[in-house]
């Protein structure tokens, strides 16, 4: 069945590029460049995962999200630009499933709306489906649901989007080898998207701050200086 992709930003121009090459991999878009008619549109007719631009007029992304979680658990990418930390923090918290920083690449883009779908139809599968899953990651008090992207501290939800899975399942795979930055990147974002060094050391940040909020002790990810990460299993 194909995916209805809702794409939803002042900006016609960024419109317009996405939905041609989101349509060029099979999706079905459909573009909003105003949010409150993008709110009544998607509460009456919801898709399968929708983009939102946090910086809108009139009403910005984050008020949107809020809006849609009261009556639709729709899976939502946000795009932000890089002086938006607070606004990502805040409309993960609301319910967003990922964000992707501008300027960005459509691959990335579209790498993460399949990913975030995949997961979507996994949590719809019932627990005794037929079909092959990935086996879950469990290294001491980590667990990781690899079909579904949960994980679990200590049996306590921890939510994360999908390129911090990424990176935690990389490390917690192989508990105490040390992984760099490259290798990282590799994991978390395709061969032809460059993202510098900080941005890996901002998700690993978001990683640690994450699992501290259910368990104020933890330092399961250690920074070797020069070296890059390692998991330690307890």
């Amino acid at each position: 069945m194909t995916a209805t992709i809702a794409l939803v930003d002042d900006d016609k121009n960024i419109l317009t590029s996405v939905s041609i090459a989101l349509q060029a991999e099979g999706f079905v878009t459909r573009i909003y460049p105003d949010p409150e008619g993008a709110l009544k549109a998607l509460l009456d007719n919801p898709a399968d995962l929708a983009v939102f631009d946090i910086k809108m007029p009139r009403m910005d992304g984050l008020e949107l999200l809020r809006r849609l979680r009261e009556k639709s658990a729709m899976p939502v990418i946000f795009l932000t630009s890089k002086a938006d930390e607070l606004d990502e923090a805040l409309g993960l918290a609301m319910g967003a499933d990922d964000y992707i920083s501008k300027p960005f690449s459509q691959r990335l883009l579209i790498a993460r709306i399949r990913a975030i779908l995949r997961r979507a139809e996994a949590n719809r599968a019932p627990e005794t489906s037929d079909e092959p899953v990935a086996e879950p990651i469990v290294r001491g008090r980590l667990k990781m649901d690899p079909a579904r992207h949960r994980v679990k501290w200590d049996g306590k939800d921890v939510t994360l989007t999908v390129t911090e899975f990424l990176i935690l399942e990389t490390l917690a795979q192989r508990p105490g080898v040390v992984k760099n930055r490259n290798q990282l990147m590799d994991a978390a974002y395709q061969d032809d998207v460059y993202v510098d060094d900080r941005t890996i050391d901002s998700h690993i940040k978001r990683l640690r701050r994450k699992f501290r909020e259910v368990d104020s002790q933890f330092n399961a990810i250690d920074t070797l200086y020069g070296a890059g990460y390692r998991f330690s299993e307890e």
